[in-house]
């Protein structure tokens, strides 16, 4: 099923994109490409073959989850702008 470019202005519409007419045409026919690349992929013969949940055989080595103390307060407020040597001083909001 081809994309029009009315298609495509939906979708660029939604995504808050403005394209002229000559890219409005340009991406109706990259989405036409990647709907006939998922195609393509659809109309392959997968009988007998596993699912593949991730590529790569071994476990995700975990860290303890430990809590520890990174910087110092020191460390932290001296990138502030302003502070009273305890925490940060912003600006009062009404």
């Amino acid at each position: 099923m081809p994309i029009s470019s009315e298609d495509a202005a939906k979708v660029a519409k939604l995504a808050r994109l403005r394209l002229d007419d000559d890219k409005l045409e340009r991406f109706a026919g990259q989405m036409d490409g990647i709907l006939a690349y998922m195609e393509t992929l659809g109309s392959v013969d997968t009988a007998g073959v596993e699912p593949l949940y991730s590529p790569v055989t071994h476990e995700t080595p975990m860290r303890a989850d430990v809590a520890s103390k990174g910087c110092s307060r020191d460390q932290i407020l001296a990138n502030a702008p302003a502070t009273d040597g305890q925490f940060f001083i912003v600006p009062k909001i009404v």
